[in-house]
């Protein structure tokens, strides 16, 4: 909401404007009128809507053209005062004072319009019948407002009507003409819906009601007050309750009414509760709140974040079969203003035999999008609500900012969840295989694959020592002299070959010496395509006596041309080495480093498969 009200009033000499202001702020009929009273400000603690509110008066005796311009380009409301027994000043406004507002405004952020009808204590009639048609005329115009600077009448009123006009706009949310909601308005109240109906049956059940209500206004709603709004809605549209509970309609409904009986504050308290500014568009405030990253950290969510995001995936998962459909996947994105996930997705994480995205898949994609772009991750967050679901300040309380990497180093250990291995090798070497046999596809699966729908990422879980680690790999573009600090920065680095082409060995040795010989990072490397037959490398050393010259692990030899799944011990070893590099060096020759880290892999692999399918029963 602004921080500020300004207030202009303008209209023809002697219609009372200057008497208006003096009379709110002494509260009684001023002997003596000024040509102009000084700008004055209502501080915020005496305003209704607790906002400090400027006034601005003009006089034409005492100010220029200009000056006038100038004032009606800082004002947030205009109130256009005429006098109720003068018709020329009525007339005026409409030949006058509107067109010559609208020339000096923007056409897209038009300034709302307040028409003042004072001297009323000098008439017996109503001046509504002429303003009517006016109001009707014109859109900018909120309201209209009879009032007596003489009597008081309706003065703290319209002074509130105004601030209300510029805090509670009517404009962006309703059109008189048509008497229905906006289209940009029935989105973010669909949206709003959506994200409140937490079992997503389509309805708001009580607790849901009530867990708004409370959201929104800070206090539950009485089991009968809860009745009552849904016997509004029976008795005006038949598809607004269903199962006892508010149908999308009927919650449409409800702010139809707010707004046509003159509350649109109630509306507008919850479209700013879920991050929506005046445009009715979400906020950069709500979407990107602050978060420091200082350099050598990484971003991870949270416990919190993966049980909303858990419950976001139930929510959706309406068939049970712990996988997302296209269809549940465009549902659970339609609180989105665009589909932020792409079918590469589909290649990126784990998915079952239809190719749709599991419940593991799903989780470690939005691991993925945390580590790469934490900014992205806090949008996608706002927009499914997290931080109003679960009550925190922001969405920057879903996301753990890790530990500087020196000090994992210093202490020899790390409470990081998210490792990366980059994935160097010649073009054709084998990198996208070896992603994708992560995943578990093999190399007649992986041949299905769309060229435009291919990733350069894949993320999984390990398990290493029984803790449960994602581990996140990515294949670098083969340009060997265009290596970026992104390429070079990582846990773990695989350099992969082809046993099958001579050439294809050369690329690795020469990265390694020009990058990672004096690294820190641990450096593995992989005899891509064993299944073929091994030829040996033009290079001055055969890969073997180059790993022993520089002290590093055996080649590993690695195929996914096989009919079942590929084996997955190469990546527990490394996601090992990225948790422990200090003992990746040291343990070189000691085999049983691995196995420990394998047979821990294997058990928890199996114990976590058992638990997946308790929880699938629960579900």
């Amino acid at each position: 909401m602004r921080k500020d009200v300004r207030i202009l009033l303008v209209g023809e000499p002697k219609v009372g404007k200057t008497s208006l202001i003096m009379s709110l702020v002494s509260e009684e009929f001023p002997d003596e009128v000024p040509l102009r009273a000084e700008e004055i400000t209502i501080p915020a603690d005496v305003t209704p809507e607790r906002v400090p509110t400027h006034i601005v008066d003009y006089s034409e005796a005492e100010q220029s053209d200009e000056q006038l311009y100038q004032e009606i380009s800082k004002a947030n409301v205009i109130c256009i005062v005429y006098s109720v027994n003068n018709k020329k000043s009525i007339e005026k406004v409409t030949s006058h004072w509107i067109p010559l507002i609208n020339d000096r405004t923007d056409k897209d952020s038009r300034v709302p319009l307040i028409l003042v009808g004072n001297k009323s204590d000098l008439v017996e009639h109503s001046s509504m019948e002429t303003i009517l048609p006016i109001m009707n005329q014109y859109q900018d115009i909120e309201t209209c407002v009879e009032c007596s600077a003489k009597n008081l009448k309706n003065i703290s009123e319209l002074f509130y009507y105004a601030q209300k006009a510029v805090l509670h706009p009517t404009g962006p949310l309703y059109c008189p003409e048509e008497k229905e909601l906006k289209s940009s308005c029935i989105k973010a109240l669909t949206r709003i819906f959506k994200v409140s109906d937490l079992d997503n049956d389509g309805i708001l059940n009580d607790n849901e009601l009530n867990f708004f209500q409370r959201t929104c206004f800070n206090t539950p709603l009485a089991p009968q007050a809860l009745e009552d709004v849904k016997n509004v809605v029976r008795r005006n549209m038949t598809d607004g309750v269903k199962d006892n509970g508010l149908t999308l309609k009927g919650f449409l409904f409800l702010h139809t009414l707010f707004i046509q009986r003159g509350r649109h504050e109630t509306t507008w308290t919850v479209l700013r509760r879920f991050g929506y500014d005046d445009d009715l568009e979400l906020t950069q405030e709500y979407l990107f709140p602050m978060i420091k990253i200082p350099p050598d950290c990484t971003t991870e969510l949270n416990h919190n974040a993966y049980l909303f995001l858990q419950s976001v995936f139930d929510k959706h998962d309406k068939d049970r079969d712990c996988a997302l459909s296209p269809e549940e996947v465009k549902d659970l994105f339609k609180v989105f203003p665009y589909m932020p996930w792409g079918p590469d997705v589909n290649n990126t994480v784990c998915t079952n035999d239809q190719g749709w995205i599991t419940y593991q898949g799903y989780l470690s994609q939005w691991t993925l999008t945390t580590y790469l772009d934490v900014q992205r991750s806090l949008e996608y967050l706002g927009y499914l609500g997290y931080s109003i679901i679960y009550e925190q300040e922001s969405q920057a309380a879903a996301i753990t900012v890790t530990r500087n990497k020196r000090i994992d180093l210093q202490k020899k250990q790390t409470q990081r969840s998210v490792f990366r291995c980059n994935i160097l090798g010649a073009q054709g070497s084998g990198k996208s295989g070896f992603l994708q046999a992560f995943l578990g596809r093999n190399l007649q699966q992986q041949r299905r694959i769309r060229e435009d729908h291919k990733s350069f990422y894949a993320i999984s879980t390990t398990y290493v020592y029984g803790q449960e680690k994602y581990l996140l790999l990515h294949e670098v573009m083969p340009d060997f002299d265009f290596l970026s600090e992104a390429d070079l920065t990582c846990d773990v680095v695989c350099l992969v070959y082809d046993i099958n082409n001579p050439r294809s060995f050369e690329y690795c040795a020469k990265v390694y010496k020009q990058y990672f010989i004096d690294s820190k990072t641990p450096c593995v490397v992989i005899a891509a395509k064993s299944d073929l037959h091994e030829v040996r490398q033009h290079y001055s050393l055969s890969p073997h006596e180059f790993c022993r010259k520089h002290k590093l692990h055996p080649p590993q030899p690695f195929t996914c041309n096989m009919t079942s799944a590929p084996n997955k011990d190469i990546y527990t070893r490394l996601t090992t080495m990225a948790m422990y590099p200090h003992m990746a060096q040291a343990d070189l020759k000691n085999s049983t480093f691995w196995l420990r880290a394998s047979v821990g892999a294997t058990v928890f692999a199996v114990l976590g498969f058992a638990m997946y399918r308790a929880l699938l029963k629960q579900r």
